[in-house]
């Protein structure tokens, strides 16, 4: 049986979790892990993509990510091709690094995000890698010793996760402590790694209950969330892949987009790619670059490439671009 496209969304959340292939070891040492740290970050300030919660096992890895201005996908694929590189060759070994596809799970924020934040921090004392609460504080591979403010990495988003808590540091991450330690008692939770209905609705003994009393409730194991979120998420993925489907069977490409840019802008293709900092000259550079990541699946090397910049500066273009689209409610099609 075909597996299932993945899902993705622009600000949608993500539980990816990746495995080394036959469950062997990811990362060997602080220099491998540290080597993981440096690339993760890079990718992330690069494409606006917005980490919450992260944990580095020796076989395994958490991250709970959020999509910014390219797909989950192109993220995962740089920072995993890079990070198999770079291990196979100090390493000195061959072949695949990774065990299949890594589990990318969307899931529904506002019932899920503090429990995926709690779950994913929790993995190294559960891998017994720390001895107790106190070690885990300051343990450097994991997200919740960044949280603690014991750590630092730009990249991950710590004021999100603590503005839960309370708007004063020191209050919320006393909470949020607390909120990690009553976390303990529930082991390994298997309802927080993966998607499906029975996860979903909170067990079968939940969906049993809905179905006596003729409830309903949609389910797919790629989504983490309530019925009317899967049943969302599902109708936007579905539209989104049917314009993509129209984009590829009628030949648009990247000159196609130069030329529609300048028509919705009334302006000449050639002033689409001038690089001078012009306001519409920034507009128009910043749909192209918003469109080509979202609608032509372009990498943002790729753009950085044709435009002459900066792969930095297209991520920044793109961001741009979709506020713009959103704030003026602007289509391709």
């Amino acid at each position: 049986m075909p597996r299932k496209a993945r899902i993705d969304a622009h600000g949608a959340l993500h539980h990816i979790i990746l495995r080394g292939i036959e469950r062997r070891k990811l990362f060997y040492d602080d220099s491998d892990r540290n080597n993981f740290l440096k690339r993760l970050g890079v990718i992330l300030i690069e494409t606006k993509t917005s980490c919450f919660a992260w944990a580095l096992i020796p076989n395994h890895l958490h991250l709970l990510l959020r999509t910014g201005v390219v797909p989950i996908a192109t993220v995962m694929r740089r920072l995993l091709t890079g990070y198999a590189v770079s291990f196979n060759h100090r390493h000195r070994r061959h072949g695949k690094l990774f065990q299949n596809r890594y589990k990318s799970i969307l899931c529904q924020e506002d019932q899920y995000l503090l429990e995926l934040v709690r779950y994913i921090h929790l993995n190294p004392l559960r891998a017994k890698l720390v001895s107790d609460l106190k070690k885990l504080d300051t343990y450097p591979y994991c997200g919740h010793s960044v949280l603690m403010g014991k750590n630092k990495y730009d990249w991950q988003d710590t004021n999100y996760i603590l503005k839960f808590y309370d708007n004063k540091y020191s209050i919320a991450r006393r909470r949020y402590r607390k909120y990690l330690k009553k976390g303990i008692a529930d082991g390994r939770r298997p309802d927080l790694t993966g998607g499906g209905l029975i996860r979903s609705a909170g067990g079968w003994s939940v969906v049993k209950s809905l179905r006596k009393n003729a409830a309903r409730m949609k389910g797919d194991e790629r989504i983490l969330g309530d019925g009317d979120f899967v049943e969302k998420v599902l109708r936007e993925s579905q539209e989104n892949f049917e314009r993509k489907y129209e984009i590829e069977a009628k030949g648009y490409d990247f000159d196609w987009l130069v030329k529609q840019v300048a028509l919705l802008l009334k302006i000449k293709p050639g002033d689409v790619l001038a690089r001078g900092k012009y306001k519409q000259a920034v507009k128009a550079r910043d749909l192209l670059c918003y469109w080509g990541t979202r609608e032509l699946g372009m990498t943002t090397v790729d753009l950085a490439k044709k435009l002459n910049l900066a792969q930095p500066t297209i991520s920044q273009s793109a961001m741009r671009g979709q506020k713009t689209v959103a704030e003026a409610g602007l289509k391709l099609l």
